[in-house]
């Protein structure tokens, strides 16, 4: 039995659909009540991460365990001491490659090292994925373009190598079952750096439009987040990042293809997937 945390999230679905359809026994751990968005076959479990105490009794016959960070918050020392003293054999931590190469404030790379010492502390085996920006991060443009041809933000020139997270999946569920993971550290990027211009660009090849970014002032951008409700640490870490990227890209590795032996997925690729998502 594998259990994963912050399932029902970008990657964490990935991985779920990825274990399930080579037939492993998979925990599903959510937040929210609605199980239904889930595959049939899934065991899904519901409570609060950040008061792990419920959770003892779902860890039984747990090998392995995949943990994200925002799901687990405060609560992950005690998730980790509670799958140790359950069996757990190994564990699988999400992290940042703000890590290793700083950008955005301090404070977020922190929560991504505190994880990785608490995670490294444990006395499981463990694997970390430090990953690059989510390909899946430019579904937040999507009331734009269905409403036009401009998508609106800040920094068009920041450029990462973002990350299908069709290729964080696969690489996580090879850790989740075993295999020469243990004891290692793998930086997860794309193949190739593109700025915010080029990303628009690509999903407007997608789905047979012509679309263009036009940059705006960080702080207008950031006003217009708040005014939507959203909570200061959005844009906080949105814009913090994407300063530093317009001054110096994200790193760009060659993991995921030296890992899976085949070459990493592209952002166009990620767009091609995600056409739906974007079309009118």
């Amino acid at each position: 039995m594998i259990l994963l945390t912050g399932a029902n999230g970008v990657v964490g679905r990935q991985v779920l659909n990825v274990l399930r359809r080579d037939g492993n026994a998979v925990t599903a751990v959510t937040r929210g009540l609605d199980r239904t968005s889930f595959p049939e076959n899934a065991k899904v479990v519901t409570g609060d991460l950040f008061r792990p105490q419920w959770i003892k009794a779902a860890l039984e016959g747990v090998k392995a365990l995949q943990i994200s960070p925002r799901a687990t918050g405060p609560g992950l020392r005690e998730l980790l001491k509670l799958a140790a003293e359950q069996g757990v054999r190994r564990v699988v931590l999400l992290s940042a490659t703000t890590v290793e190469f700083p950008a955005g404030e301090a404070r977020f790379a922190a929560q991504f090292k505190l994880a990785e010492a608490l995670v490294m502390r444990s006395g499981l085996e463990w694997t970390v994925l430090r990953l690059a920006d989510f390909a899946a991060n430019a579904v937040a443009w999507a009331p734009q373009i269905k409403a036009g041809d401009v998508v609106r933000g800040a920094y068009g020139r920041a450029a990462t190598s973002p990350i299908h997270e069709a290729d964080i999946a696969a690489v996580a569920a090879q850790a989740l079952l075993g295999g020469a993971h243990a004891g290692s550290v793998h930086t997860l990027t794309g193949p190739h750096s593109v700025d915010q211009y080029e990303k628009v660009r690509l999903i407007g090849a997608a789905i047979d439009r012509t679309l263009s970014f036009q940059e705006l002032p960080p702080e207008q951008v950031r006003q217009g987040m708040l005014a939507q409700g959203l909570p200061e640490e959005v844009p906080a870490r949105l814009l913090g990042s994407l300063a530093d990227y317009s001054d110096r890209p994200g790193p760009t590795t060659s993991t995921v293809e030296d890992l899976l032996g085949r070459p990493a997925l592209t952002f166009a690729d990620w767009a091609h997937d995600n056409a739906a998502v974007f079309s009118r």
